[in-house]
């Protein structure tokens, strides 16, 4: 028997996760399909007890050792387990009062980036935050694992930001290519966002066919039933699209994600990851 299509919300403990909550709830609901909570438990925890053991001599010593060290990751397991299932009910509680009837809940062991590789073929949406639990102590400006975790799926990811605001207003950066006209597609078809008015944004280097794809994609979704607007600014993408998030009040992003590969991002960095930092609102990307 095929699973039912689902939302998975990938969830850590820090307050990040409330928004990815909110938004999943906002999306789950919007599509009509179920909704899962997902929280991995790190099979390899980078804690020490802090106790010294160089010294440790005498027969059987090892042995005695061994089974005092197993004991105490059993009980750090234990004891992260029953943290995560508190955390996980309070989350589908905030679902239930969104208006979502019986969210999901997981936990699992093992690393972010396999094991929702896993979990793809179920999945409509992934909902992730932009931030996570290590962020008041880092800083970063965007989460480690988003964009390695991004490059590895296969279907559209919604990142989100500090904050909920139901979206009223859509934008999407459209290049002509195949990654963002399959994405106007997706729009068109899906409901998560229809009845909210689209403006479709064609920036970066000057192309002959710029205007005849721009238009295909506001026909398309106009055919649709959407309130499309359509603008052509040649320049710097990342700055066009700020500017314009801005300037017409966009609550929400879709764009494509990572086109180049790892190695040149290395070397010559990641327009996706600049947008992303730079950009204050949720965004959906396309993969």
């Amino acid at each position: 028997m095929k699973t039912a299509k689902k939302i998975i919300a990938c969830v850590d403990q820090s307050h990040f996760a409330d928004y990815v909550a909110d938004y999943a709830a906002w999306t789950a609901h919007r599509m009509g399909v179920p909704l899962e909570f997902l929280h991995i438990i790190d099979r390899h925890p980078e804690v020490g007890s802090g106790e010294d053991h160089s010294g440790t001599i005498g027969f059987d010593s090892q042995e005695i050792l061994l089974t005092e060290l197993s004991e105490k990751d059993a009980s750090r397991t234990k004891a992260a387990r029953e943290q995560g299932r508190v955390f996980l009910n309070r989350l589908r509680g905030r679902a239930i009062a969104a208006g979502i009837t019986a969210p999901d809940v997981r936990q699992r062991h093992g690393a972010l980036e396999e094991t929702l590789v896993e979990q793809e073929d179920e999945v409509l949406l992934f909902v992730l935050g932009r931030r996570g639990e290590s962020a008041g102590a880092t800083q970063r400006d965007l989460g480690r694992n988003v964009e390695r975790v991004v490059r590895a799926l296969h279907r559209p990811i919604l990142t989100v930001t500090e904050g909920f605001k139901e979206p009223r207003r859509i934008m999407i950066a459209f290049d002509g290519g195949i990654m963002t006209r399959n994405g106007v597609k997706m729009v068109a078809a899906s409901p998560l966002f229809r009845g909210i008015p689209c403006h479709l944004l064609m920036s970066g280097r000057e192309r002959p066919d710029a205007a005849k794809q721009l238009k295909w994609a506001q026909t398309t979704l106009e055919a649709a039933g959407f309130e499309a607007s359509a603008s052509l600014i040649p320049g710097d993408a990342e700055s066009v699209i700020a500017k314009a998030v801005s300037n017409q009040e966009i609550d929400l992003l879709i764009m494509g994600a990572y086109a180049h590969s790892p190695l040149r991002s290395l070397f010559f960095g990641s327009k996706t990851s600049d947008l992303l930092r730079s950009s204050k609102i949720p965004t959906l990307l396309l993969r």
